[in-house]
């Protein structure tokens, strides 16, 4: 936001009727406790670079349920895991809509998206779709034998790479696999044709550019009148990415309603699924529906699924002892020249433990998706006023002193003798949500994590590029929708002997 002085001021006479306007307007007056905002601009200079940080700095001192104005936008944080317990699981009525914002109505987006819809009729099908058709157990066994086959490719990518002592992108490499694991599932393709491909690449540029435009603060959001000028670039921005992804899927899409033609039987994959209108699905999508959805599940898929990988190696390579101890447990239990399975996750506590502490750390969403007040609601003997923008830090939940000991240190031990799970019920840990807006997708997160994060640890030892030590590796954030590494993950596999 260096440039935020220079927008502001352009700003000004603009809005200054408008905003005046909003101050003598009543407003409840039992919100919760925060800064002192300033007239027109609110609080917005308190978010900073890092509003995770800085809105986790502002709640030690104004408490974990605390209120901000930002432009004409009232928002509240939650920072403790007793208010989102509150919030996500005895309010989830109040606070199941969402917060749009505007770098997401692009081709009317959030209109069709299961990430950013109300609980409709629309969003519940869209939901029962995933839950009964897409990420069920049984759907995801049917599809181990493919998982295990991306594996085997990713094993043999490295094992070249191995072989002349080159340094790969672990990040990119996850991403790809990810990617392909996805894209195999829902469309029976390849979407990159290798790894480090220009088009595993692409993919990988537009998504990662969509998350850090829909993550940036937006003035647009803060002070809707003047949406149309864009003044940051967001939508601009925005509708290049999201071009970019539509034109893929627009393609397979095409390619695939030919294929239905020539073709009798049972359907092969989701899209078939969702283009034979002999498969009865509880909703019938139109075009621009369908690649909404597809765009929900790759832009967050993949992105979030490659950072968390992404960030279980970094922490791994910064802290070489961790590293050690998962490689000798893999070492103990799975039988010499075997892959590891999904069957064997559960047989792999520290493996599952490192994960943990890797979502503790760097959640993928560090406020979720903005939730929204759709009445007024009375917590902790405040007001929450309808209309309002709901955020929760879990990133400062994750790191709650009173919640965690040493809390910023990276400690896969702490969940070894502990039953705190990520699946929405313990809320000091809920880096996939809570309630019924918990990310749909957390069954397959789970599985493709844990197998790739294994197989690096499994079949390679790793050294940091140009001699570089573990303790001087960056461990820098970059600020955007998902939370990803500032600098990309390179490092060099040996093969383990």
């Amino acid at each position: 936001m260096e440039y935020l002085n220079l927008l502001l001021l352009i700003l000004l006479p603009l809005t200054l009727l408008k905003v005046f306007s909003w101050i003598t307007k009543s407003s409840p007056t039992n919100l919760p406790p925060g800064p002192v905002p300033l007239p027109i601009f609110g609080n917005l200079f308190k978010l900073g670079k890092k509003p995770h940080e800085s809105l986790s700095q502002l709640a030690q001192i104004y408490g974990p349920l605390m209120s901000l104005k930002l432009g004409s936008l009232t928002t509240i944080v939650i920072s403790s895991s007793t208010i989102a317990k509150e919030v996500l699981q005895k309010h989830d009525q109040s606070f199941s809509s969402r917060t749009v914002i505007d770098a997401i109505t692009i081709s009317n987006h959030h209109k069709s998206s299961i990430v950013w819809l109300p609980p409709t009729p629309q969003w519940r099908a869209l939901r029962k779709l995933t839950n009964s058709h897409i990420f069920t157990t049984q759907k995801l066994d049917l599809n181990q034998s493919l998982r295990h086959r991306k594996l085997e490719e990713l094993v043999s990518y490295l094992r070249r790479n191995a072989s002349s002592g080159s340094v790969i992108d672990i990040g990119q490499a996850a991403f790809t696999t990810v990617l392909n694991l996805m894209s195999n599932s829902f469309f029976s393709i390849d979407l990159a044709d290798d790894f480090g491909s220009d088009s595993a690449c692409a993919f990988k540029d537009a998504v990662r550019g969509l998350m850090l435009e829909a993550g940036k603060p937006n003035l647009s959001d803060y002070f809707p009148m003047i949406r149309f000028m864009d003044l940051q670039g967001v939508r601009r921005g925005m509708s290049k990415h999201f071009g970019a992804l539509d034109e893929i899927f627009e393609k397979i899409i095409q390619q695939k309603l030919l294929t239905l033609q020539c073709r009798e039987g049972n359907t092969s994959d989701l899209l078939d699924m969702i283009l034979d209108p002999s498969q009865e699905i509880g909703i019938q999508l139109q075009r621009h529906e369908i690649k909404s959805l597809l765009k929900d599940f790759f832009a967050a898929g993949t992105d979030t699924t490659s950072a968390t990988i992404e960030w279980a190696m970094a922490e791994l390579l910064h802290n070489p002892s961790k590293m050690t101890k998962a490689q000798q447990e893999l070492s103990d239990i799975l039988e010499k020249d075997r892959l590891i399975e999904e069957s064997d996750i559960v047989r792999l506590p520290y493996l599952q433990a490192i994960i943990k502490e890797t979502l503790r750390l760097h959640p993928p969403a560090p406020f979720l998706v903005p939730h929204k007040a759709e009445n007024n609601v009375e917590i902790h003997d405040f007001i929450v006023p309808k209309g309002a923008q709901v955020l929760v830090n879990v990133w400062a939940i994750g790191r709650d002193p009173n919640l965690w000991k040493d809390p910023t240190c990276f400690s896969p031990e702490r969940f070894l003798d502990s039953k705190t799970d990520y699946k929405g019920q313990d809320f000091e840990f809920i880096p996939f949500g809570s309630g019924r807006r918990i990310c749909p997708g957390l069954p397959l997160a789970h599985r493709m994590v844990h197998l790739i994060v294994g197989l690096l640890l499994q079949s390679f030892d790793w050294k940091l590029e140009n001699g570089l030590k573990a303790e001087d590796l960056d461990m820098g954030e970059e600020f955007g929708f998902t939370l990803a590494k500032a600098t990309g993950l390179r490092a060099i596999p040996v093969i383990r002997l």
